[in-house]
């Protein structure tokens, strides 16, 4: 008789898919980045060898955890909350860092930089698919149901955008409610949460000048093309010319000092340029399959939490990727989220290689589940 709580083997489709996407980033990193590290850093391999250290150290994390069985992170998911919120705490305490910038958003200590709001993103999800899975939670009840995580999603909001960095807390906030939504909440409730929602986000985005000019700069960029329509007109002017097949590898003239944040936040823009309209939507097509596999991990799990564990990463990985890509194209107004498994950015890529190194061992029991059902 075979053993249910035997493990399988973990989803390859979406492991390969993780892989290319990892080398992509890896050479549009390079690719994006050599010349403006050569002249600010005195190493055009700055960038890339930083982004080769944090996969490296990212795929060891996402091997570890896709042979920690994922149900112990229920036991733990209170105990990593509540390290989130130490984390984000410390940001505002000595330890925290601008790195140069106006946002205190990172952890410096020696060497090692992070940045907790990442790891918020994770620990939010984790939290909020334990609690939801309760066999005691009735989900109908709102003040009994979806209260608790609602509760501790907003305090994790609140102190990411008060570093700021509205775009992670929009992220940690979306990623995590829709894990509430997944579960069962009544679309009646939905609706109200969203509702809700909306005018203290609307505060935080009026408050704040320079959020006020990205807003009506995304209606028209060419009002101020010097200000705060700068980074959509010059990533506009690098997808434009890409055409179908690209610039070519390396060509690109809008990361040379023109385009902000070429390897980081704009590095979308660098591909549609040098690989053109196919290179785009083959990266694109590789987060579908990544997103698309996500998900049928979720379908084919083998308990609630880790149906709610796996569609939390999924959406986390499918938000954060629609909204750099409508960033880049114009399509929304500017804010600045990583490119996720391609931008340059250690804290980024490695929370998400965990996150994925939880969905490979959470479809390693539910591909075992299924090949048992299929044998009954």
């Amino acid at each position: 008789m075979t053993n249910k709580n035997k493990p399988h083997t973990h989803d390859r489709t979406l492991l390969f898919a993780t892989i290319l996407l990892l080398a992509i980033g890896l050479l549009m990193v390079f690719s994006a980045s050599f010349v403006a590290a050569a002249e600010y850093r005195g190493d055009p391999y700055y960038y890339l060898k930083r982004q080769a250290l944090w996969v490296a150290i990212g795929l060891a994390g996402m091997f570890l955890l896709s042979r920690f069985h994922y149900k112990n992170l229920k036991r733990f998911s209170i105990l990593i909350l509540l390290l989130n919120f130490v984390l984000l705490g410390l940001v505002f305490g000595s330890l925290g860092s601008d790195l140069g910038t106006e946002a205190r958003r990172w952890l410096s200590v020696g060497p090692v930089v992070v940045q907790p709001s990442e790891f918020s993103k994770l620990a939010l999800i984790i939290f909020t698919a334990a609690y939801m899975s309760s066999r005691r939670l009735n989900i109908y009840n709102f003040w009994s149901g979806s209260l608790v995580p609602l509760v501790m999603i907003g305090g994790v909001f609140f102190m990411i955008q008060f570093q700021p960095d509205m775009g992670t807390a929009l992220v940690a906030l979306a990623g995590s409610a829709l894990v509430i939504v997944y579960a069962g909440m009544p679309v009646y409730q939905a609706a109200g949460l969203a509702l809700f929602f909306m005018p203290p986000l609307a505060y935080f985005i009026v408050r704040e000048d320079y959020r006020m000019q990205r807003l009506f700069s995304f209606f028209d960029p060419w009002a101020d093309p010097t200000g705060s329509g700068y980074q959509v007109i010059q990533s506009l002017y690098a997808l434009g010319p890409g055409h179908i097949f690209g610039t070519g590898l390396g060509s690109s003239k809008q990361k040379l000092f023109y385009l902000p944040e070429p390897q980081n936040d704009f590095i979308f823009a660098v591909i549609g340029e040098e690989l053109g309209f196919i290179g785009a939507v083959a990266v694109l097509m590789l987060y579908m399959v990544l997103i698309w596999r996500g998900f049928q991990v979720a379908l084919k799990a083998p308990d609630l939490f880790g149906s709610l564990l796996a569609a939390g990463i999924t959406f986390m990985i499918a938000i954060q990727m629609l909204i750099n890509v409508a960033v880049v194209t114009g399509s929304m107004p500017v804010t600045g989220i990583n490119l996720p498994l391609i931008s340059a950015g250690g804290s980024s890529v490695f929370f998400t290689l965990l996150g994925i190194g939880i969905l490979l061992n959470v479809s390693r029991y539910g591909r075992e589940t299924a090949a048992l059902k299929e044998a009954v």
